[in-house]
């Protein structure tokens, strides 16, 4: 695990994904070159939401990860690394109640703390690298007009150093990314589903055309898809853009 990755500082840019995306067109970076931005002005969330960070306060970073055979197929299994990797550095520092609600958000309790963006380049039926996206809500407490969110520091009353916790969580990432390419998405998924936001529990959600439904999430498909039981003992899977979860 010696291996220290480059990491590149920037005082601020539009989205740290984007940077890393320009910069790979280039340059040849090595594997798991982080780009961290102490401001994010135009931080993206899943299907266009917007992160909102004070300058300094919280860690907004990209991480480069290269592949060498890894299946379009598997793609999900990113999700659950990335997502595993960051509950595992948030639950050593006594963040509480700990879940994952699919597909990409860290969330304590029923507030959101952390959102993950991954975006693949692929040749072919191969992954060939990705840019994962990652924000920490970590020292700012005041959030203006965003209910169910929290941070590190509003849960815990701890002032967290964003370098340290930098460099605790890429540690992670690259402990369940190492072997990523030898593991199908059923082989991890126990793990992730343990964690799963809501699991059981009746739920509302929004499909693509905007009408609302009743559901419980009972698990997630091989493809990553949420598998969801709606009326009638009736199993559907619903895909990335199909579906938000309400509450």
């Amino acid at each position: 695990m010696g291996e220290l990755s480059q990491i590149i500082k920037l005082d601020a840019t539009d989205s740290t994904n984007l940077y890393l995306k320009d910069l790979i067109q280039s340059k040849t970076l090595g594997d798991f070159t982080v780009v961290v931005a102490k401001s994010q002005l135009k931080g993206r969330g899943q299907m266009g939401t917007t992160w909102q960070s004070e300058d300094g306060k919280n860690l907004t970073f990209s991480v480069l990860k290269k592949f060498k055979s890894f299946e379009v197929i598997h793609q999900f299994s990113l999700n659950i690394c990335i997502s595993l990797a960051i509950c595992d550095v948030l639950r050593e520092l006594s963040i509480p109640d700990l879940k994952v609600k699919w597909p990409n958000d860290i969330m304590s309790g029923s507030s959101k703390i952390c959102g993950i963006l991954i975006e693949n380049v692929l040749k072919g039926q191969l992954i060939q690298n990705s840019i994962i996206g990652i924000g920490l809500n970590v020292n700012q407490t005041y959030y203006e007009n965003l209910e169910k969110v929290a941070s590190l520091k509003s849960l815990t009353g701890k002032y967290f150093d964003l370098d340290e916790l930098l460099n605790k969580i890429l540690e992670r990432l690259k402990y369940y990314l190492i072997e990523i390419e030898g593991k199908s998405v059923s082989q991890l998924l126990p793990s992730y589903l343990a964690l799963l936001f809501r699991k059981d529990k009746p739920s509302t959600f929004k499909n693509m055309e905007g009408q609302l439904f009743m559901g419980f999430i009972r698990g997630i498909s091989p493809e990553g898809k949420l598998v969801l039981e709606l009326e009638d003992k009736i199993f559907k899977e619903f895909g990335l853009k199909e579906v938000s979860l309400l509450y």
